[in-house]
């Protein structure tokens, strides 16, 4: 390798410079810099890159620093302090970007390194974006196997969601039923909000009712109406500041039956997340929400009141997706999409079941409105209509 000993020199001149050199100055400084003391410099130049990366609003500039930011990481000494951590973020700046682009298949293999690196969470997202459930499940479970998975809210739903998706109905129960009493302890304990533990039951209940385990959804049903009845008297013991996240992943979650099959050509959100999905899909999922309202308005002309309820879910569940987790103005925001399903829904003669599921989509997001009062009248309503079904 020939050295440019004259542009190792205005390197350094600038470094001990009085002056404090811009981002770019010192991404040029390092370059050069890391040729010659790569132990000293590559670690810096990765942080230089990444750091300017966040002041472009370009993507193909921001993808291009991303990517030298990871050939760079791949470079620094196997064993040098904070590599690993250097390599994830680099590598991680490199996925999104390429994602930002379009470019899903060499995205998707930057994800396949991060795993091979450690940290599978952004493969198993995207296995899920594209409908490779059992895939993404199996990456879930190898990481409980290892310990790198957390016993979180935010993990389990995920995984039981990845199972659920591969048509595991048992084992997404009973990765389920474990993050169910994991809950119940820490609501008993006054380490978690009700209206989580009432969330998580209610979605429990649709999980199994999905496959005809009438007695363990109709069991649920019953704990959900007990918790909301003592949200109902005395509201949450603890001031919980905001739990909407929790609300909106397992809303969203609820309605993956009803949309189009995710594949490769055609990418969906991967449910039962936070929704860090990638940047094509988090646009293009919320993006159908003009057309979906639109759809809504015809068939609500054409007096399809059936047709209505079910379109109006889906405009709800992308309205959740888009803002969901927004404290401000949240119940006048939603609240038009839940009302007019249950009114909608008691025009149907003799859907009981139909009614009972927007009375329930009103009442956990009753819950996350702080309407306790309402939302236990709304469930037990609901309730009693599967019961005498």
């Amino acid at each position: 390798m020939t050295i440019d000993h004259d542009a190792v020199l205005r390197a350094r001149v600038l470094l001990l410079g009085s002056g404090r050199p811009s981002r770019a100055e010192l991404v040029g400084a390092y370059r050069v810099l890391a040729e010659v003391s790569p132990k000293a410099y590559m670690p810096k130049l990765v942080d230089v890159l990444l750091a300017l990366r966040h002041e472009s609003r370009d993507p193909k500039v921001d993808l291009a620093l991303a990517a030298e930011a990871s050939r760079a990481a791949r470079r620094i000494e196997v064993g040098a302090p904070n590599r690993a951590e250097r390599l994830y973020r680099a590598l991680d700046a490199c996925q999104a970007s390429l994602f930002a682009l379009g470019h899903r298949a060499e995205g998707r293999a930057i994800c396949e390194e991060l795993a091979g690196a450690g940290r599978s969470e952004p493969l198993a997202g995207v296995l899920a974006e594209e409908g490779y459930f059992r895939e993404a499940a199996e990456l879930d479970e190898e990481a409980a196997r290892n310990g790198i998975l957390e016993h979180s809210f935010w993990s389990m739903v995920r995984w039981a969601a990845n199972l659920e998706g591969a048509g595991l109905h048992d084992a997404a129960s009973a990765v389920f039923r474990e993050l169910l009493e994991e809950t119940r302890r820490k609501a008993a304990e006054q380490r978690t909000a009700l209206a989580v533990l009432t969330w998580e039951l209610v979605h429990f209940s649709r999980m199994r009712e999905a496959v005809g385990d009438e007695a363990s959804a109709a069991a649920a049903r019953r704990e959900a109406l007990s918790v909301l009845e003592e949200l109902a008297a005395t509201g949450e013991p603890e001031d919980w500041s905001c739990v909407l996240g929790w609300w909106r992943t397992l809303f969203v979650l609820s309605g993956r039956a009803a949309e189009p099959a995710a594949s490769p050509e055609s990418p969906m959100p991967p449910f039962g997340t936070e929704l860090r999905c990638s940047r094509d899909v988090r646009d293009g999922f919320p993006g159908m929400l003009p057309g979906l309202e639109a759809e809504a308005a015809r068939v609500r002309g054409g007096g399809w009141l059936f047709g209505v309820v079910e379109v109006q879910r889906g405009v709800g569940i992308r309205a959740a997706v888009r803002v969901g987790d927004r404290p401000y103005l949240f119940k006048g925001r939603f609240m038009a999409y839940f009302g007019e399903g249950v009114t909608l829904a008691r025009r149907l003669p003799g859907y009981h079941a139909r009614l009972a599921r927007v009375l329930t989509d009103r009442s956990v997001f009753l819950v996350a409105a702080g309407s306790f009062e309402s939302a236990y009248g709304d469930f037990a309503e609901a309730v009693a209509l599967l019961r005498d079904r």
